[in-house]
């Protein structure tokens, strides 16, 4: 199985997100280990230097912002609000478009940069799911009921 389709329990990460009182290490580490597509392939560059570096630093906001530059280039932050104690992340592709017409992924939490992350992990969960075949690769048994029909061109 390649990485590109490998199936990480979207649920689960996503209730340790909720429940989590704020972003570690070890929290940040299985986020990338297990939703990471790109990072992998990209070895040591210069931005995957500075993602670990802003990691070691216990800077949570800027790491989950670098992460998703590398991760998901076509995305974008669409809107960060804190509202009654709870930050509200929004992801977006078409951030040009008005609020009401985007698909946005929002991820919320009382720690800005797990609210990040909850987005993040959606989105991703979201990627897994597009890059699956459309086609099924079996086909389905045919059904009792079915039967060919002939027909004939008149034209």
């Amino acid at each position: 199985m390649t990485v590109a389709f490998r199936y990480f329990d979207v649920p689960s990460l996503s209730d340790r997100l909720r429940n989590a009182q704020g972003m570690t290490g070890p929290l940040m580490h299985e986020i990338i280990d297990k939703t990471c597509r790109r990072i992998p392939s990209l070895r040591q560059t210069d931005r995957t230097a500075r993602l670990i570096k802003l990691i070691d630093a216990e800077a949570w906001t800027d790491a989950a912002l670098a992460l998703m530059e590398l991760e998901l280039p076509l995305w974008h932050v669409r809107r960060i609000a804190y509202d009654e104690g709870e930050w509200h992340c929004a992801l977006s592709r078409e951030r040009e478009l008005p609020e009401w017409l985007d698909a946005a992924v929002e991820g919320c939490h009382g720690d800005l940069a797990i609210a990040l992350m909850s987005a993040f992990v959606d989105v991703q969960a979201l990627a897994v799911e597009a890059s699956r075949p459309s086609v099924p690769s079996v086909r389905p048994a045919p059904d009792a009921l079915y039967e060919p029909v002939a027909c004939v061109n008149i034209s």
